[in-house]
């Protein structure tokens, strides 16, 4: 799939009908459901541009191991020549909407190889985005390992 997939959807999905008008839940809840894939879909292709349209600066990830990382650090560990993700997904997403701020809990699975074997995780994740300018950015976001 080419990059510029994602950042078309990011786009697409950020941008509010009108500046003037306030946008219904039920349009922001699916726009940050394809916030959510679209982040999927960057991590899978590696496509940094992407993820830095989806990421506020002042993120906070903390990765299923305990692992703390800002913007930059999540960026760079999902650019790491070591892991190589096959399929991504998520599932049983729920959006829940508070003003200007939306939380989101799933389960996100992935699978691929790292350090040269394969690998599969299955992770109960929960992100917050807040509504910035004319789109959402994630500015936190913590996952955890599902045992399987």
């Amino acid at each position: 799939m080419c990059k510029i997939f994602p950042i078309i959807l990011i786009l697409l999905a950020g941008t509010s009908l009108s500046a003037q008008t306030p946008t219904p839940p039920d349009a922001d809840q699916g726009r940050i459901l394809a916030l959510e894939n679209s982040w999927n879909q960057a991590v899978q292709q590696k496509d940094t541009s992407a993820m830095s349209l989806l990421l506020g600066s002042e993120l906070v990830y903390v990765d299923y191991d305990g692992k703390l990382m800002d913007k930059l650090q999540y960026i760079a560990s999902v650019q790491s020549q070591q892991l190589h993700p096959v399929h991504i997904a998520s599932e049983s997403m729920t959006v829940h909407l508070y003003g200007t701020t939306a939380v989101v809990n799933g389960v996100y699975r992935e699978n691929g190889m790292k350090n040269g074997k394969p690998y599969m995780l299955r992770e109960r994740f929960t992100d917050t985005w807040i509504s910035r300018g004319r789109g959402w950015v994630c500015v936190a976001s913590h996952s955890t390992l599902i045992n399987q």
